[in-house]
């Protein structure tokens, strides 16, 4: 899999993000005018500066008139994509493109969804058709196999399995208590967590992610043109999306303890981005934690652990907040939410504020490298996206 990338062509100079929870009293719109208010703002620009606008929303709106209509577009283009649970990332990368190809100076990618009004669950199914072989299982029954099939393959019993998926709950629940824009803001216990109902195999209730509404956008424009805009703007290092090929989840030896398009998608992005060694050069990371066991194999497959020592990194502390590699520090899927078409930009906009210094109580020293990752679909059939962002050119 070969791609140039876009490295240090395009720049991030203003983002926007809604709080993310059960948001009852706001509509789409009311999410969209939000973010796209709070972006503008922070770069300093009007409406009438967007050049186009990049949409991404999975189930919350039909076409580019569900932005146009909410922000009053002024009838520039809007483009609407999807990417399952990279939506928002994916709005993103093809609004980076158009910039770096020199068909528009300014633009916004911006993501939103309105999940609690739909009534999803994250446990009713509604699958388009298919020829019949497609594994009829729900989001957290798919993702339950991720645990055993770990455990059996590096020798974890289940005391000990259950200690590192509650140790990954415990962190970012107590990540998103210190973050004003998260869905759950109350730290849980080990024993909390522990004794929580369970939803499938193994899993229960704080293993899983939050169903939420939310929204979050970005500003693209050339790097040259970026401190036209702001004092500390991010750079778009890389920008890779694996698509699978949709047949292992029939294949008995797939082993569920690793997702090849994550694999694949790091490798394409490091080659991007320039990174050679992503432990010491990545500085934080915002990671598809739909659920503990996803975090637990997506340390693997992005290269921060060992094959078959992710546990022993997770039990050590090594991804807590001050370890050496924090991941999900604003919270993650589990205790930020999952509007799907907002999440990637989400990772975002943590990147955005902790390469800034402006993450408040929960700001690491001196980021330097911020990684995003979105994971959509399910083990043996999904799509990865992976996104590097820099304070400094290169």
């Amino acid at each position: 899999m070969t791609s140039r990338g876009i490295r240090d062509k395009v720049a991030i100079v203003g983002m926007g993000c809604t709080r993310f929870g059960e948001l009852w009293d706001r509509s789409t719109g009311d999410l969209l005018v939000e973010a796209a208010t709070g972006c503008l703002d922070s770069a300093g620009v009007q409406p009438s500066d967007v050049d186009a606008y990049w949409l991404g929303t999975m189930d919350s709106g039909y076409a580019g008139l569900t932005l146009s209509t909410a922000l009053k577009t002024d009838y520039r283009p809007v483009t609407r994509v999807e990417n399952l649970c990279a939506t928002g990332s994916e709005a993103l990368r093809n609004a980076c493109y158009a910039v770096a190809s020199g068909a528009y100076d300014t633009v916004m990618a911006i993501g939103v969804e309105k999940l609690k009004d739909s009534g999803y669950s994250g446990l009713v199914r509604r699958d388009p058709p298919d020829d019949g072989s497609a594994v009829e299982t729900s989001a957290p029954a798919a993702f339950s196999y991720l645990a055993p099939a770990y455990a059996a393959a590096y020798g974890l019993d289940d005391a000990t399995m259950r200690k590192v998926l509650t140790h990954i709950a415990v962190k970012n629940h107590a990540n998103g208590a210190l973050n004003p824009r998260a869905q759950f803001r109350t730290p849980v216990t080990a024993e909390t967590v522990d004794r929580a109902p369970l939803v499938a195999g193994s899993l229960g209730v704080f293993d899983c992610s939050g169903v939420a509404d939310g929204a979050a956008a970005a500003l693209i424009v050339r790097a040259e043109d970026a401190h036209r805009y702001t004092a500390d703007p991010l750079y778009v290092k890389a920008l890779a999306v694996a698509s699978g090929r949709g047949d292992a989840a029939l294949d008995d030896q797939v082993s569920f303890t690793s997702f090849p398009e994550v694999v694949r998608c790091a490798e394409d992005a490091y080659r991007q981005a320039g990174v050679t060694d992503p432990r010491a050069q990545i500085s934080l990371a915002e990671v598809h934690d739909c659920f503990t066991p996803t975090e637990l194999v997506l340390m693997e497959d992005l290269g921060f652990s060992a094959r078959g020592e992710g546990w022993r990194d997770v039990l050590d502390g090594a991804f807590d907040r001050d370890g050496r590699l924090p991941v999900n520090v604003d919270g993650g899927l589990k205790a930020f939410g999952h509007p799907v078409g907002a999440s990637g930009l989400r990772m975002l906009f943590e990147c955005w504020l902790q390469l800034r210094g402006e993450a408040g109580p929960r700001q690491l020293a001196k980021p330097r490298l911020g990684l995003t990752h979105n994971l959509g679909g399910r083990p043996g059939k999904c799509v990865s996206f992976i996104g590097i962002v820099g304070s400094e050119l290169s």
